[in-house]
């Protein structure tokens, strides 16, 4: 299945953007990680289907309510397996 890592940028710290991340990366299948980036964006690394990735990406674009999402980049890379999708702290 095919991985990708995305970088969200904009308003995306202190509005629950991981944990709401999660709950969507659960609920449409894919799973990965999640974290807070020292530059006050938000970084993940997805595996799933296609049309689940696209899903997980359009999420992205929006983020959880109180987010402001200016920019979402993606890189596609060498298929990792993940057991599910964690929210990694720190």
């Amino acid at each position: 299945m095919p991985t990708v890592h995305i970088i969200i940028k904009g308003t995306v710290q202190g509005v629950f953007y991981r944990a709401t991340a999660k709950k969507v990366a659960d609920s449409i299948g894919v799973t990965g990680w999640v974290r807070n980036t020292r530059d006050n964006n938000v970084e993940a690394t997805v595996t799933g289907t296609e049309e689940q990735l696209q899903q997980f990406i359009n999420w992205c674009k929006q983020g959880p309510r109180k987010a402001k999402v200016t920019e979402v980049i993606t890189s596609e890379q060498e298929e990792i397996i993940f057991n599910q999708f964690s929210v990694i702290q720190g």
